[in-house]
């Protein structure tokens, strides 16, 4: 189906923002210029991104290598994570921090290389570091930024992407689904013998051999107690079971706490040397910003002195061929005055 190519689309979100609308629907007439309206629809629905989303498209677009990199570790990340693989997850983490830190340098001097970039000083790169943070911990933003298609900066709350399973703790004294409850036999009731009216007593009295209990039935009676002692015995097992798959869950749901409360402090811990580390690069770079700046400075005073000493040689050059237009200019006035004062010695 026809619509705007790829190039088109990442010549639009390589633009800086301030010109995105413009070259936008500069793009849309002239698709419509070309009778094509589908592609000119599917332009007009593009979105202005924020400068952060900008720099992280610019990033993706001219660097895919790298943010291939970043998406690759972003999937090993998150498998640690789910695993609750410790070492493993901490060289990640050391890595993710490394490639973090290389990225945003990437995006500072990409910025620094488009001419219609704010300062390096007024880049949003707080913004791109948490957007490439969360790429980290949610698929769909790490799939947004390798498209090179952010709209805007995204952040991240949470650590990971730990499943949590789906776990119900039962109580032993939990009471038994209806459906889950095993059936009484019908004998069962039968176990208990309904209590005698006074008249089937004063009956059984006066006819004590003919009512005997017939020695079947008292056969099934007892064999229907013993079915129901049975049945509440396995009740009570079940019970008992179930106590212990929940003190087994409990043990395991501390154990998960542990290993989660230890990531996030290796997670704090690691923010803070980050936020330590971009802080010492800020001060490095604004230190070669200085010395750039007195560098330049210096290169201007040496172009001045050595337009100073060559104006200075010119001038020691002339000064040398006037003292010796000079000087030939004496020697010749003192020949003359020797060839003279010999011409009056012989006329005398």
């Amino acid at each position: 189906m026809p619509g705007p190519s790829t190039e088109l689309v990442q010549q639009l979100y390589r633009t800086p923002p301030d010109r995105f609308v413009a070259a936008r629907d500069a793009a849309v007439a002239d698709a419509r210029r070309a009778g094509d309206p589908t592609t000119a629809r599917q332009l007009a629905r593009l979105r202005r991104p924020t400068v952060a989303a900008w720099l992280v498209n610019l990033l993706a677009i001219r660097r895919p290598e790298l943010v291939a990199d970043l998406v690759e570790l972003a999937d090993e990340l998150r498998t640690a994570q789910r695993e609750l693989r410790g070492p493993r997850l901490r060289e990640l983490s050391a890595q993710r921090r490394a490639v973090v830190g290389a990225l945003v340098a990437e995006v500072r001097k990409l910025a620094a290389a488009e001419p219609d970039a704010p300062p390096g000083g007024r880049l949003p790169l707080a913004e791109v570091e948490a957007t490439l943070n969360a790429a980290f911990s949610d698929a769909e933003v790490a799939e947004q930024v390798r498209a090179g298609r952010l709209l805007r900066a995204a952040s991240y709350a949470g650590f990971g992407e730990v499943p949590r399973p789906q776990l119900r703790l039962v109580t032993g004294d939990d009471e038994e689904p209806e459906e889950e409850r095993p059936a009484r036999r019908p004998g069962a009731q039968r176990g208990r013998p309904e209590p005698a009216t006074g008249k089937d007593r004063a009956a059984s009295r006066t006819d004590r051999g003919a009512s005997r209990p017939d020695r079947a039935t008292s056969r099934t009676d007892r064999a229907a107690e013993r079915a129901e002692q049975a049945e509440r015995a396995a009740q009570r097992a079940a019970r008992a079971e179930r106590v212990r798959q929940r003190r087994a869950l409990d043990r395991e749901l501390a154990l998960a706490q542990a290993d989660q409360e230890r990531v996030e402090a290796e997670l704090t811990e690691a923010t803070g040397q980050e936020r330590d580390g971009a802080a010492v690069l800020d001060g490095i770079e604004a230190e070669l910003a200085e010395l750039e700046r007195r560098r330049a400075v210096a290169e201007q005073d040496l172009s001045r002195a050595k337009l100073a000493r060559r104006a200075a040689e010119r001038a020691v050059s002339a000064a040398r061929r006037r003292a010796g237009e000079v000087e030939a200019a004496i020697e010749a006035l003192a020949a003359e005055e020797g060839d003279a004062a010999g011409g009056a010695g012989a006329a005398d």
